[in-house]
C-alpha cells in the first residue's frame, strides 16, 4: 500500500470523529474531500481512549489585549468563545492538558474560574470535565527590560524590548492541567537561563555592521525563553512522567537579523539538549541546580513550537533535529480532514494543527517507558456536526487541539528506584 493510499484509508475510518488517528510514517499528502470521508462516528466525536493516559495540547487563544481582561472572561462564565474552548476539551476529555496562550493571573484565579464556570459546567450537553491540580508560574512576556532589545531606538519600549514580547506582564503564558497530582516540589522551570549559556547559541548578527545584534551588557540579561521552559513532574499510580512544556517565539516579525527564528530554534533545541545526558551538563534552573532530565525518565514534550519539520519560516529546522534525537519518539504524526480541508493543495496540509496553514503544535513522547497508542488533531470536517467549534473563521483557536493516548511500560527508572 502506497503512503497516500494509507493516509486515505486512516481518515476514512475515522474523520467524522472530528480527528484522524496517526499511523508511523504518515503520507506527507492526502487531498481527500469531505463528501468522500464521512463515516459514523462516537457521541463525543473522538475515538475512545486507549492505553492509561491521555495527554494533550492546546493553544487555546486565551490571551486578551488587556491586563486582567482574560479574569473578567473567565469570572463572567457567559464568554462565548472560552465555551467553545471548554466544550472541545470535554470532547477530547484529556487527563493531562497544557493550555498556551493564557494570560498569567500570579494568584490563580483565572485558572480557578476557567474550571469553575466553563470546564466543570456542561457545554453543548457534554459532561464537564475537571482538573484538581494545575501547574502555574510566570512567564517572561511583556516584561520589559531597561534595553534596546529590537534596535529601534527607543530604550525600554513596549513589547519588543520585553523578555518575551507582550503587550503586558504574562500575556501568552500557560498553565498545566492534570487529573493526576502533580509532584511540586520536584517541578523545575528554566525563566531565566540566558541564552548565551547555552553552548553554540545561534545568537544574531546585524546584518548591517556585522557587530552582534545583542551587545554585552544585554547578553548579560537576555534570557532564552521567551514565556517559559518547564519539567513538570506528574504522578499517575505508581509511574512519573515529566511534563516538557514550552512555547518557542514565531520565527518571523523581526528583519533580516533573524533574531526571533534564532531563537525559536534554540528554544527547541534546549529539549533535545535537556532529554540528552550527554549534553545537558550546561543547564540551569532558575533554582540553580545544573543538569538535565537525567538517564531512563519517561517524558512528553509538549507545546505550541512556532516550528515545522516540513515547511514554514523556522531557521535551521529546529524540529527535523528534534525528532532525530535518540530519546525522543518523533515518528508519528497526527492528521485530520479538517486539515486537509483546510489547504487542499498543501502536501502537508493532513499534518496541520493550525488554521494559518503549518503543524505547530506537538505531544512528542520519549523513546523509554512509553508506547504511543493512537494521536490525533481535534479537526472535524465542515460537514461534522463539531464544525462550528472551528469554523468558519475564528470560533475557538486560530489552532487544534493535539492530543495522544499512551501507556506507561512498567520499566524500572530513576524514578520509581
Amino acid at each position: 500500500m502506497n503512503k497516500s493510499v494509507l493516509v486515505f484509508s486512516i481518515l476514512v475510518s475515522l474523520s467524522a470523529a472530528g480527528c484522524s488517528l496517526n499511523h508511523p510514517d504518515t503520507a506527507k499528502s492526502a487531498n481527500l474531500s469531505s463528501q468522500e470521508t464521512q463515516s459514523q462516528t462516537s457521541d463525543l466525536g473522538v475515538p475512545a481512549k486507549q492505553g492509561e493516559l491521555r495527554v494533550a495540547v492546546f493553544n487555546a487563544y486565551l490571551n486578551r489585549k488587556n491586563a486582567g481582561d482574560i479574569l473578567a472572561d473567565v469570572q463572567s462564565g457567559n464568554d462565548t468563545q472560552i465555551k467553545k474552548v471548554a466544550e472541545i476539551i470535554q470532547r477530547v476529555r484529556p487527563e493531562v492538558l497544557l493550555l498556551a496562550e493564557f494570560d498569567y493571573e500570579a494568584d490563580g484565579r483565572a485558572v480557578r474560574a476557567l474550571l469553575k464556570n466553563y470546564l466543570n459546567v456542561s457545554q453543548n450537553g457534554v459532561k464537564g470535565i475537571d482538573y484538581p491540580y494545575f501547574y502555574l508560574a510566570e512567564s517572561n512576556t511583556g516584561i520589559v527590560t531597561e534595553f534596546d532589545l529590537n534596535n529601534d531606538g527607543k530604550v525600554g519600549a513596549g513589547g519588543g524590548d520585553a523578555y518575551g514580547f507582550g503587550v503586558f506582564e504574562g500575556q501568552y503564558a500557560m498553565v498545566l492541567l492534570s487529573q493526576h497530582p502533580i509532584i511540586t516540589d520536584e517541578v523545575r522551570t528554566f525563566q531565566k537561563f540566558l541564552w548565551k549559556d547555552m553552548p553554540n547559541a545561534t545568537l544574531p548578527v546585524n546584518p548591517e555592521t556585522g557587530e552582534a545584534w545583542y551587545n554585552d551588557e544585554e547578553l548579560e540579561i537576555f534570557r532564552l525563553s521567551s514565556k517559559s521552559h518547564w519539567d513538570v513532574p506528574v504522578k499517575v499510580g505508581d509511574e512519573v512522567i515529566h511534563v516538557l512544556a514550552s512555547h518557542p517565539t514565531p520565527p518571523v516579525f523581526d528583519g533580516k537579523e533573524d533574531r526571533n527564528g534564532l531563537r525559536n530554534h534554540d528554544e527547541i533545541r534546549f529539549w533535545w539538549d535537556y532529554v540528552d545526558p550527554n549534553a545537558s551538563d550546561y543547564i540551569y534552573d532558575d533554582k540553580g541546580q545544573k543538569g538535565g532530565l537525567g538517564k531512563n525518565k519517561r517524558f512528553v514534550i509538549m507545546g505550541d513550537l512556532n516550528a515545522s519539520p516540513d515547511e514554514g519560516n523556522g531557521t535551521g529546522n529546529p524540529m527535523a533535529k528534534l525528532f532525530a534525537s535518540e530519546y525522543i519518539n518523533g515518528k508519528l504524526a497526527p492528521v485530520s480532514v479538517g486539515g486537509v480541508e483546510n489547504a487542499p493543495n498543501n502536501p502537508f496540509s493532513a499534518t496541520h494543527t493550525a488554521d494559518w496553514k503549518m503543524r505547530a503544535d506537538y505531544v512528542i513522547s520519549s523513546t523509554f517507558g512509553i508506547q504511543v497508542e493512537q494521536t490525533a488533531v481535534f479537526w472535524p470536517s465542515k460537514t461534522d456536526a463539531n464544525y462550528h467549534l472551528v469554523g468558519p473563521g475564528l470560533q475557538s483557536s486560530d489552532h487544534r487541539l493535539v492530543w495522544s493516548d499512551i501507556t506507561l511500560n512498567k520499566q524500572a527508572t530513576d524514578d520509581t528506584k
